[in-house]
């Protein structure tokens, strides 16, 4: 008889630990907001497609909220138009809004592609679709006019509640709608925070581009792993978040306060960074509890 190895027996007790988790959240909506490195790198690319196929096979509902924001820029520079930010908010003109829905759709097809060279359960959905994120245009300081950007008036999750009872993967875009038809580049951070509240979804996580949420920015030994919405009112009166992280801490705070049960803030350059904070006892970045 062949022993099993060391190898094969630690991948036993992962499952082991695992199925607590499964169990917990089988049936249960996770939206996750998609962005950073792990969009650019083709290999952490195709191993995030693999993780939300898992979820979905194992009971869960993910829903994915991506972003673009490098790629946007890339593609502005290279049509000689300068990438301009008010407050962390990219100003969008109509030349610009052009190139941040062609961006948009282009990142989006291409994660919808991941997934269904995989399974055939993704779909690719703008925010404009059936009016999905009906939006508002966004003020900032001293009512300064940064162009079609908007914030989330209110999310109509009836297109995403039918592509879930279907046993799809909605894959959404964040372009809002306004008055008389009128897009809005929208955060998609904050487009995910509002679409789990739509959604009821039992968690909102966000992939980023570092380990997770710093008591004290640019201080390594001061990584939070658990953090409440309290805590995180109190980082943000302090000022002491990156200009990136605002979003996502802002995210959170909405989201918890509008019933969704926990927020994950996770570093997307890890391999398998979902499937190891949502599925092991120890996690991989901050958790949000309220």
């Amino acid at each position: 008889m062949t022993l099993p190895t060391t190898e094969l027996i630690d991948k036993a007790r992962t499952l082991v630990e695992a199925l607590p988790y499964i169990t917990r959240f089988s049936g249960k909506v996770v939206v996750v907001k998609y962005g950073g490195h792990a969009m650019t790198d083709d290999r952490l690319a195709k191993s995030f497609a693999r993780d939300v196929v898992l979820m979905h096979y194992v009971g869960m509902r993910p829903v994915i909220v991506h972003g673009g924001g490098p790629q946007i820029s890339d593609l502005m520079r290279r049509l000689d138009q300068e990438p301009t930010f008010v407050d962390g908010y990219r100003v969008t003109g109509a030349e610009e809004l052009d190139v941040v829905r062609m961006v948009l759709q282009k990142t989006n097809k291409e994660l919808v592609a991941n997934i269904n060279a995989l399974s055939d359960l993704a779909v690719g959905v703008s925010g404009e679709d059936a009016n999905l994120i009906r939006a508002k245009r966004m003020t900032v300081r001293d009512g300064m006019d940064i162009g079609f950007v908007g914030e989330v008036a209110r999310v109509d999750p009836r297109v995403l509640e039918q592509l879930l009872a279907s046993g799809f993967i909605p894959v959404i875009a964040p372009i809002g709608v306004g008055d008389h038809g009128q897009a809005f580049n929208i955060n998609a951070d904050l487009s995910a925070a509002a679409i789990a509240i739509a959604l009821k979804a039992a968690k909102l996580v966000f992939l980023t581009d570092v380990e997770g949420l710093y008591e004290d920015f640019g201080d390594e030994g001061s990584l939070l792993s658990r953090v409440t919405a309290e805590d995180l009112n109190r980082l943000l009166d302090e000022e002491k978040l990156s200009s990136g992280m605002i979003p996502k801490v802002r995210g959170c705070v909405d989201a918890l306060g509008g019933g969704v049960e926990a927020g994950h803030i996770l570093d997307g350059r890890v391999d398998h960074a979902l499937l190891l904070e949502i599925f092991t006892d120890s996690g991989v970045g901050t958790m949000v509890v309220p």
